[in-house]
């Protein structure tokens, strides 16, 4: 570990922000990991690790913690309960740290943060867990499923019990299970200014080990230009990054892009565009024809669309700071493709934002059924006749996306649904995402 600073009371920081602040971990742990550049390798990573694993597993460990402390995880003071939860993550999944480490580490914390007073508490219920490690006792599946899946994968007991009704006890194992698998890194090469092989050799060069991405039934031949990329330091520290050669981006999300077929010379609106990856996809599909109107709710937001544009040097695509629920006259008729990738509850992204699940609800997601109906019912007049609507959702929940497709159809009988697709995680797909493709028929 870095002499100059304490890793250990970041990580405990770091939590606190997200697990009582409210902020999200990938955010978090991206700012973190931005200013702390100069740390070694394993020190990050062992950032990393430590934060996303503790959230990851946080129902498990907190399942734990209640079967040897009098006093319940809800009931703890902040400090002490995010210290307890990730120094049991390191006891129970980190077997290259020593147990008597991990204790004394979190004794000292306990101290150094005026909580001296509860140090032996931390001290004893961290000490008893990893002397009974191997007797811990967990639900049992023939007692209560639902039980069973939310602790072994660490999951809210609403989510499975949503996911079981519309998928069936099986299919939600799987996806729990798949959530939980570590997630490669794939990048979308930028064809306007790179081949995929010229890009594969750059990469190689680099030692950064670059894995082609299979073509399957389902991806539409994302081999051509997708891959997985692995064995790096951190992204900005690499050129073709940086000079806009590729896109960090889910193949799930990638075929957006392929569903919508842009062609040569089309206006293309992207409602909710940011940070703006399916937006310079279909922008690079264009070969420098066309618009793409890429807009979103704030500054902020299209500062990063705009970012993203500067560093793939794009000439047929702007972006613009717009509200998806009030209606802007001048865009009615215009695009010959309608991007309608909405705000939603975000549980097919898990995977790598694990926070998500804490910070959804049932009556939030009701909400934002109702929001992404607003939205399409405000901007569907902005598609041409014979013209394309992509409907996409990071999430899965049949009321969002299948109940939404039905509601479109109910309400627009001049849409034809073409294609539909619930993507789950653990197929060829990392990220759980939908689409659905429509044409105007009128």
């Amino acid at each position: 570990m870095s002499a100059d600073i304490n890793i250990r009371e970041l990580l405990l920081d770091m939590l606190i922000e997200i697990n009582e602040k409210g902020q999200y971990s990938h955010i978090v742990l991206r700012q973190v990991l931005e200013k702390y550049q100069y740390l070694e390798k394993t020190d990050r990573s062992f950032i990393t690790r430590i934060t996303d694993g503790t959230i990851e597993h946080m129902v498990e460990i907190d399942y734990i913690i209640n079967q040897f402390s009098k006093v319940k995880v809800k009931k703890m003071k902040p400090l002490i309960r995010n210290l307890l939860r990730m120094s049991v993550y390191q006891l129970k999944y980190m077997d290259g740290v020593p147990d008597s480490a991990v204790c004394n580490e979190a004794v000292k914390l306990a101290k150094k943060r005026k909580f001296k007073q509860l140090s032996g508490f931390v001290n004893g219920v961290l000490r008893n867990i990893a002397r009974n490690k191997d007797k811990i006792k967990y639900p049992q599946e023939k007692d209560d499923k639902i039980l069973f899946l939310s602790v072994k994968y660490s999951m809210p007991k609403w989510i499975v019990e949503k996911w079981m009704k519309s998928y069936g006890y099986e299919k939600t194992r799987d996806i729990l299970e798949n959530l939980l698998d570590k997630k490669p890194l794939t990048i979308r090469t930028n064809l306007s200014k790179t081949s995929p092989d010229e890009l594969k050799k750059e990469l190689e060069s680099q030692n950064i080990k670059v894995i082609p991405i299979k073509k399957t039934e389902n991806n539409k031949d994302l081999s051509k230009y997708a891959f997985e990329i692995d064995e790096f330091d951190y992204l900005k520290s690499i050129k073709a990054f940086k000079e806009g050669k590729f896109y960090v981006q889910d193949l799930s999300s990638m075929m957006v892009t392929e569903y919508a077929e842009p062609k040569e010379g089309q206006y293309i609106i992207d409602v909710c565009a940011a940070p703006g990856g399916k937006s310079t996809h279909m922008a690079e599909k264009l070969n420098g024809t066309g618009m793409v109107d890429a807009r979103d709710l704030t500054e902020y937001k299209v500062d990063l669309i705009e970012e993203n544009i500067k560093r793939h040097n794009l000439t047929n695509m702007k972006a613009t700071v717009s509200d998806a629920t009030v209606k802007d006259i001048d865009s009615v008729g215009k695009a010959d493709i309608l991007v309608c990738d909405l705000p939603c509850s975000g549980l097919g992204v898990m995977g790598k934002k694990p926070d998500i699940r804490f910070k959804m609800s049932q009556e939030q997601q009701d909400d934002l059924v109702q929001l992404q109906r607003e939205i399409l019912a405000n901007v569907m007049e902005y598609l041409k006749s014979n013209g394309t609507l992509i409907y996409s959702t990071c999430t899965i929940n049949k009321d969002e996306n299948e109940g939404n497709v039905q509601w479109i159809l109910d309400n627009y009988k001049d849409l034809k649904l073409e294609e539909m697709h619930q993507m789950f995680p653990g197929e060829e797909w990392h990220d759980g995402f939908f689409i659905a493709k429509f044409a105007r028929t009128l």
